[in-house]
């Protein structure tokens, strides 16, 4: 039978809509029409005339079916709901260990490794300034690390996350622990978070471990090589997070994620991979704003052009490689240090535009992460708060439920005129590599960021507590974490010395050689090269020191 509606009439020139029309233009004065932050204008009211139904199947489909604009899987949460995976970093390996078992506890059911921004940067603790060491993510510069980091974690049944950019150190990291475990390497599952080494460059300055082209290098050599070693672990988290946060719009944002994809994907073809083998294997991470209606369309939209591009462009022929799987994260841009107990209830509608618009995994922020790494009372409410939806709000007893508003489909084919036009524009600039190293992206980002804070300046955009309904109060007088005691910090950088000390060195020198040789020929795996000199106890600094050689130093793009 039919899903096709014909039975719905185009309602604008009837009696009702006509004295709609009349009865709201005599109370609203001026232009009815609003733009939300992609530049897409809103009307006040949608009807049948705005999308009635008629492509239902060729432009909705069925949840788990092709274009999957209403979800990736048949039963969505009905049969699974998304993965409760919260960011986790600070301090030493040890206070890793102790707050991830805390979160567990919560009701966690996956891990993110955040680690300092030292690693980030690609060098070891015992390279940089001591004073910011582990106050934003965890220092984690070798495998020992590692081992203490993941004491007592299942890492053969529990999904990690580590944010890891090129030369993804952490995953060679946890492989060698598993190994040292007995732990098959086709047992670990999990993602490299933040490999996309694209968005780091354009909006999170992660410059300094490889330059551009050669961090392009190694990440197809890491794809190549999970897919056939960890077959269970996604290689590649394409990042839309970094980029919305810098001051893309969400269509922007959606726009070039898709456009890092589609670089990515023709990059693994190049080096002779098959779409169907790599693509089911690539995630997406995005920022989730507060803007709901505009973020549920953006995901709606974005799975819809995902699964014509890996189809029609790719040639990919398993419906699994057309699948657009993603994490989302609430977006810590739209919270305030002016009366931040309000954003409580900004990462919650956060969290439920993100559930609306079907993602696979999400993280709440803490309402205090606008001054520092979340106290563990925050932390409870982030977890608790998608506890709540989940469990309370019903929220998952109906797939897509807002699929079928005349706003939301008519917002939908919208935000995706608007995704393919910008992914047009990049292709003639001659793909995503190029428009980034000619600062098309970067100028882009720039002018709708100034033009958001233009608005806010004019009190065109409220922000509750910033500059509207503002009150007096002490933002000190709420808590914040301490920081590890610097003291701590000494006594992890004098093991850190003792094991550079007491290992093997002459294998490590001999790990690192060949890693250095590896980058010399493209038949030869990069990647697998740097697994093995973590494995002998090379650290993060050494190894990215050693392919900054051979690869290049990132320097970030000064704009004229």
């Amino acid at each position: 039978m039919s899903a096709t509606v014909t039975n719905i009439k185009d309602p604008s020139s009837s009696e009702g809509h006509l004295r709609w029309k009349n009865e709201f233009a005599q109370g609203v004065k001026g232009d009815a029409t609003t733009y939300n932050r992609s530049g897409i204008g809103i009307k006040p009211l949608y009807t049948p005339a705005d999308w009635s139904g008629q492509a239902y199947e060729p432009s909705l489909g069925y949840p788990g079916q092709y274009p999957f604009t209403r979800g990736i899987y048949p039963t969505m949460y009905r049969g699974r709901s998304w993965s409760q995976r919260q960011l986790i970093g600070l301090g030493v390996p040890e206070d890793y260990n102790r707050r991830v078992k805390e979160i567990l506890d919560l009701g966690a059911s996956a891990l993110s490794l955040i680690p300092c921004n030292s690693v980030f940067r690609g060098y070891d603790a015992d390279e940089v300034p001591s004073e910011l060491l582990g106050t934003c993510g965890t220092v984690i510069n070798h495998v020992k690390d590692m081992e203490t980091a993941l004491d007592g974690v299942p890492v053969d049944r529990l999904s990690t996350a580590m944010n890891d950019p090129s030369p993804f150190t952490l995953l060679a990291f946890e492989l060698a622990v598993a190994k040292r475990r007995g732990v098959p390497w086709t047992r670990i599952t999990g993602t490299s978070n933040q490999s996309d080494c694209i968005s780091h460059f354009v909006a999170n300055h992660m410059f300094f471990r490889l330059a551009l082209q050669g961090a392009r290098r190694v990440v197809v050599d890491h794809i190549e090589f999970c897919n056939k070693q960890v077959p269970g672990w996604n290689p590649l988290s394409i990042v839309g997070q970094h980029m919305q946060q810098a001051g893309a719009t969400p269509a922007e944002a959606m726009a070039f994620t898709l456009c890092s994809g589609i670089q990515y994907a023709e990059d693994c073809i190049a080096a002779g991979m098959d779409p169907d083998q790599f693509l089911p294997r690539f995630t997406f991470f995005f920022d989730i704003s507060i803007s709901l209606f505009e973020e549920v369309a953006k995901f709606r939209a974005g799975r819809r052009v995902w699964a014509r591009l890996c189809k029609e462009r790719f040639g990919a022929k398993d419906p699994r490689s057309w699948r657009f799987k993603f994490h989302g994260q609430t977006s810590g841009v739209d919270l305030t240090r002016q009366q931040p107990l309000n954003n409580i209830a900004r990462v919650t509608t956060q969290a439920m535009a993100g559930i609306f618009g079907g993602l696979q995994s999400l993280h709440t922020d803490s309402y205090d992460e606008v001054f520092s790494t979340p106290i563990a009372e925050a932390a409870r409410i982030a977890v608790a708060t998608q506890n709540i939806l989940r469990e309370e709000a019903y929220l998952t007893d109906v797939i897509d439920p807002l699929g079928g508003s005349y706003y939301v489909e008519s917002l939908t084919d919208d935000m995706e005129r608007k995704i393919d036009a910008i992914i047009a524009m990049v292709d003639e600039v001659g793909g995503m590599y190029q428009a980034v190293e000619k600062g098309v992206i970067q100028q882009m980002i720039g002018d709708s960021a100034l033009a958001f804070q233009k608005k806010i300046d004019a009190g065109e955009q409220t922000i509750v507590g910033v500059n509207a309904y503002q009150i007096e109060e002490d933002p000190a007088s709420y808590p914040t974490l301490e920081y590890p005691d610097p003291a701590r910090m000494a006594g992890y950088l004098s093991q850190l010395a003792e094991f550079k000390k007491t290992r093997d060195n002459g294998e490590v020198g001999k790990a690192l050689s060949a890693l250095a040789r590896s980058t010399e020929s493209r038949k030869t795996n990069v990647f697998e090269h740097v697994v093995a000199a973590a494995e002998v106890g090379a650290t993060h600094g050494e190894i990215c020191g050693t392919l900054r050689e051979q690869l290049g130093f990132g320097q970030p793009l000064t704009l004229v």
